[in-house]
């Protein structure tokens, strides 16, 4: 695993592979060209192949670079269909906060709660946690013990839930009915800032206790 933190909010883009070097790009951030050059010159440099672009959730942070990332690896990204609505408004949502973006390309497959993503000898399972996001899902691997949670739990805090379709309760819900049964010792990578893990959250996140 490898992650880049892109963008002015500072999101975390991850880069997963394994020794057959098949690689997913999982919510691209990179919006500069600065940041594009970064992104593909560690792909080039460690000779991964993508082959899924991947996404836990469509907010705009989270899904910038996905142009990008079709017109240099030819991939569609692969979301909630109960995210599509925050893709088709990526560009007015640039207008509202001032930053000029690229038109996202259309979702290519959709993700669903049991899903499997196999890359490579590995995979990933799907669990569906809306709160931040109604289409929002985290990204597990339980055999090595770690999760590519999104915007759904930080360390030390949780993702915020007064955006479009967000719903405190809900997002509460996805940590304690979902995450927390994956166990304490489970890594936690997140959207933003630092990793943390399911047992330390239990024990001192604020939001959680």
């Amino acid at each position: 695993m490898h992650s880049f933190t892109f963008g002015p909010f500072q999101e975390n883009t991850y880069l997963l592979w394994d020794e057959t070097l098949e690689c997913l790009i999982i919510d691209p951030g990179n919006s500069t060209a600065t940041e594009n050059k970064v992104l593909s010159d560690f792909i080039s440099e460690k000779k991964l192949k993508p082959v899924r672009l991947i996404l836990t959730h469509a907010h705009i942070d989270h899904i910038n670079g996905n142009k990008y990332v079709f017109d240099t690896y030819g991939l569609l990204p692969e979301v909630h269909k109960d995210d599509l609505f925050l893709i088709e408004r990526h560009e007015a949502t640039g207008a509202m906060y001032g930053l000029p973006v690229d038109p996202s390309p259309m979702p290519g497959a959709f993700i669903a709660e049991g899903d499997v993503i196999p890359f490579g000898n590995s995979k990933l399972d799907v669990i569906h946690t809306p709160g931040h996001a109604p289409g929002h899902v985290t990204f597990y691997n339980k055999e090595q013990g770690f999760m590519i949670s999104g915007d759904v739990l930080f360390y030390g805090s949780i993702g915020r839930t007064d955006l479009p379709m967000g719903n405190f309760d809900t997002l509460i819900s996805s940590i304690k009915n979902k995450l927390f049964p994956l166990g304490d010792a489970m890594k936690v990578y997140s959207g933003h800032g630092p990793s943390t893990t399911i047992g330390f959250e239990k024990a001192n996140n604020p939001f959680l206790v």
